[in-house]
């Protein structure tokens, strides 16, 4: 509204500023030629006062262009005040408790979840287990459901029936700061700041050492490529790491869930978008973080999850197929006829 309205006042003020100039210089001109022959006024007095005509002008289109700037800052204003008038999709409730000491045991229980505004569930009473150290593969295609688990399991949003529990504890009744303190996620959209490599490291837990830090990048293998920055792990990155390329972002990422060392991994597509020698190298330290941690791998690629413990299908909200990638491949199901075609 403010930007439309900033944009209405420029398109009149500016062309009207520029007629009144015109015309006022047209009126001093005619007017002073007039002056000029009657006698009255020198030539040098008509010229000092078209030079003083032309300063005055200029206040003026600078109260144009502050004019501009007040609308463009009122809408911004707007924008800032609409973002903060937005209410969480989850709360926490008042007797919410931090949560103890964590195993790493998630459970979905009979959980169904309905976006609004849409006819079709997202989930559909979808039961599943990942105990400690085991990888569980969630598969199919865009829309079945992969990634509402994952915002289910950090509580971005709430099951409209079912629990999701955290070694037993029904995430509705922890505090949300305890509970995602305990679950890492690896993006396919690497999230980096316009920050150090060291700062971006770090942020996984705030309050890491520097030993911490260079442990974690050596385990991600991206201290090599660290030390050779211009200047190591102070190095600016720029914004989401524009200056680093897709396996160095990534691996940066391994880093700091690294340092988070959470006993809940999710990984979403981690290696979707890098050639696949830049992929094949990701897979040791991938499997590095995944070591002694309940691992959730979203992906719509059998082959991608080939290593996972267990493979879950899942088909518009439901769970259709369940087994290892050989059982899967091997059946006449669902997963199976994607091996094939691959």
């Amino acid at each position: 509204m403010a930007q439309m309205a900033a944009t209405r006042l420029g398109a009149v003020f500016s062309p009207l500023v520029n007629l009144i100039e015109l015309a006022g210089v047209m009126v001093v001109i005619v007017f002073g030629a007039w002056e000029l022959s009657q006698g009255r006024i020198s030539v040098g007095g008509l010229l000092v006062f078209l030079v003083y005509l032309s300063q005055l002008y200029r206040p003026i289109r600078g109260l144009s262009r502050l004019l501009n700037t007040v609308y463009a800052a009122s809408a911004s204003a707007e924008r800032i005040i609409e973002f903060l008038d937005r209410e969480p999709a989850v709360k926490e409730h008042a007797w919410a408790r931090p949560l103890p000491p964590v195993r790493g045991i998630v459970e979905l229980d009979g959980v169904s979840f309905q976006y609004p505004e849409t006819e079709n569930p997202a989930l559909d009473n979808v039961s599943l287990q990942v105990w400690p150290g085991e990888t569980l593969a969630l598969l199919g295609p865009s829309g079945s459901g992969k990634s509402t688990i994952a915002k289910l399991l950090l509580r971005f949003l709430d099951p409209d029936d079912g629990a999701v529990r955290l070694d037993g504890h029904d995430l509705r009744d922890l505090t949300l700061r305890s509970l995602r303190e305990n679950v890492a996620v690896l993006f396919q959209e690497t999230l980096l700041f316009d920050g150090s490599v060291r700062e971006n490291i770090a942020y996984g837990r705030p309050g890491a050492t520097e030993e911490e830090i260079v442990s974690a990048a050596k385990t991600a293998d991206a201290n090599e490529f660290i030390e050779q920055l211009s200047e190591g792990y102070d190095t600016r990155i720029g914004q989401k790491g524009r200056l680093l390329s897709g396996g160095q972002r990534q691996r940066i990422a391994m880093a700091r869930a690294m340092v988070r060392d959470a006993p809940i991994l999710i990984l979403d597509e981690p290696t979707t978008g890098l050639d696949a020698a830049t992929a094949r190298r990701m897979m040791a330290p991938l499997k590095r973080l995944m070591e002694g941690r309940a691992t959730i791998i979203v992906s719509h690629d059998l082959d991608a999850v080939r290593d996972a413990d267990r493979i879950v299908v899942l088909e518009n909200g439901r769970i259709i197929e369940t087994g290892t990638h050989e059982e899967l491949a091997e059946r006449n199901g669902v997963a199976g006829a994607w091996a094939r075609q691959a």
